[in-house]
């Protein structure tokens, strides 16, 4: 490793180091000697200390360390605003390199000056990021007549960024394999597996040519003009190290007072915001993982036809995030059970996305949930910080103990999930602090009730549609059987094979029977909260195929 680098891994280990032997002695071993309040006391200060010391940190050390303090600058929904009002300035406080450097590495990029590959290049940034900084510019007329538009931002790497992203890396390694000897940690999140997890992101985000492709498919999947917008990448102009795109820059997404002066109500972005995430995370699948304010604008423009006045824009798409159909499904599970206050629901579904192993005794955690449903569900994030302190402490003190005692391990592919929540949760908070979570959810849960509802009725029929087909080709080949038993074709061992054929006929009739009222009542069940007609509907038609199940098929084989 260069001297440099090893300077930068020291700096990082020590600063991490440090803060493991503080927390260690303030919230385990003075509680457990009798100075828990003195603990306590001291608490908000030690932690406004050390995120300033980690901001000053990340601002000198750039790289990875940004991105790290910028996820934790957006949890206003866990961590104290003397935390989070230190960390914010991450999002604009990153240095700019000098222009010299952006220049020379454009140039060796695109291969030729930048004066023959833009029309214009502007030397002031319009944005310093953690891995790059983007600079406007304005294409050459015959960029600019394939690509249909002039202005355009270019994103340009920092000098020598892959190495520093390795550097960072294997400091995040150590600290991973130093807390993976902790055998509290070990049991329970396998560190450095969520290490590996964000290597390989990280890599990925310092290709251009991979950001590029994820921005087309993002645009193709969600990118509908009226809700959400996305860049243009202008090809000709990219390469791994140089992305060029369409200039979409607008209001920032958490920037309340120019949404206000454009007309905009922050609460309806939030809400809005909020959705958009859910479309991705449990709808395609295929998500934003790092919607901080920084990468997200809302673009005001005259009424639409749906009379909608502004869109959510969103940029930097290096850090992108895919769920598995199985995985998607327990997400699914967890937030219909979270709108409908179902404790239960929510530990089968944490169960399902396997942070619980299977064989975990959930009774305790089970009753956990239901009393922080009976007591803050429903209740805004505003509402919340007028709770009293004590009260959030016994529950967590209830919730500290029913999860100490539960087998917990974080799945793969769940680093960015919860990165992605985590962000949209703060980022909502901060526009709107009356922002309800609960009636976020509320209609997104109804939504994929309903489809669940329609994906059950669509199974069932199918099963029945399968039985029906063996059951119409069933008479005709007992039919054929007795014939070859009348010619003597056949020998049979028994004088009742004729009433056995008889009752297999009535009991396959009964179960076809049996099968689609089962699946018409519980369709109309499922979808009778979304779409009350149809539910009842469905629950009034199962009574003829239970008649029909009941009676045995209508009638008996006759010979």
């Amino acid at each position: 490793m260069p001297p440099r680098s090893r300077a930068r891994y020291n700096r990082i280990i020590r600063f991490a180091t440090r803060v493991m032997i503080s927390t260690w002695w303030f919230d385990v071993i003075l509680p457990r000697i009798g100075f828990r309040s003195f603990a306590e006391r001291g608490r908000i200060e030690r932690l406004r200390q050390t995120s300033r010391r980690f901001r000053v940190l990340a601002v000198d050390l750039g790289g990875l360390m940004i991105k790290v303090g910028q996820f934790l600058s957006s949890r206003l929904d866990v961590l104290p605003p003397e935390v989070t009002a230190e960390l914010e300035q991450l999002q604009d406080e990153v240095p700019p390199v000098a222009f010299a450097e952006i220049r020379a590495s454009a140039e060796a990029e695109l291969g030729v000056p930048l004066e023959r590959a833009y029309a214009w290049f502007d030397e002031t940034p319009v944005a310093a990021a953690s891995l790059g900084q983007a600079h406007r510019a304005r294409l050459s007329a015959e960029d600019a007549a394939i690509a249909g538009f002039a202005d355009v931002v270019v994103k340009v790497q920092r000098p020598a960024i892959d190495e520093i992203v390795e550097t960072d890396l294997a400091a995040l390694r150590t600290i991973a394999d130093r807390l993976s000897r902790i055998r509290f940690v070990a049991d329970r999140v396998d560190v450095p597996h969520l290490v590996d997890e964000f290597a390989t992101t990280s890599r990925e985000e310092v290709d251009y040519l991979h950001e590029g492709v994820n921005a087309e498919r993002f645009e193709e999947l969600f990118a509908d003009g009226v809700r959400v917008a996305a860049p243009t990448i202008v090809w000709e102009r990219t390469t791994r190290r140089v992305l060029t795109l369409s200039d979409v820059t607008a209001i920032k997404l958490a920037d309340a007072e120019s949404l206000r002066a454009a007309g905009i109500d922050p609460a309806d972005v939030a809400q809005a915001f909020a959705q958009v995430m859910f479309d991705q995370l449990f709808g395609a699948g295929f998500f934003h993982a790092d919607p901080h304010p920084g990468n997200v604008f809302v673009t005001p423009h005259e009424p639409d036809t749906e009379g909608r006045t502004w869109t959510l824009t969103f940029i930097d798409f290096g850090m992108m995030g895919q769920i598995p159909e199985g995985l998607r499904d327990g997400l699914r599970r967890l937030v219909i059970a979270v709108a409908a206050r179902d404790g239960k629901g929510l530990v089968a579904g944490i169960q399902q996305i396997g942070v619980l192993l299977p064989d975990a005794d959930t009774a305790q955690l089970e009753r956990a949930l239901t009393a922080l449903f009976q007591r803050f569900g429903g209740m805004g994030f505003g509402e919340l910080q007028s709770v009293d302190p004590a009260e959030f402490r016994d529950f967590a003190a209830e919730f500290g103990e029913a999860m100490r005692e539960l087998p917990i391990q974080l799945p793969e592919n769940f680093l960015l999930i919860t990165r992605a929540v985590s962000l949209t949760s703060g980022v909502c908070s901060a526009l709107d602090p009356a922002f309800n979570i609960w009636n976020a959810i509320e209609p997104y849960a109804q939504r994929l009730l309903a489809e669940e509802g329609r994906h059950v009725v669509r199974d069932a029929a199918t099963r029945a549609v399968d039985y029906a087909r063996t059951l119409v080709q069933l008479p005709p080949q007992i039919a054929s059987v007795a014939a070859r038993i009348d010619r003597g074709d056949l020998e049979v061992g028994t004088p009742q094979i004729d009433r056995r054929l008889d009752q297999l006929e009535v009991l396959l009739r009964s179960t076809m029977g049996a099968v689609v009222f089962a699946a018409l009542l519980v369709g109309g069940a499922l979808l009778f909260a979304a779409l009350p007609v149809v539910g009842t509907v469905f629950m009034i038609a199962s009574v003829v195929p239970l008649g029909y199940a009941l009676l045995g098929g209508w009638r008996r084989r006759r010979r």
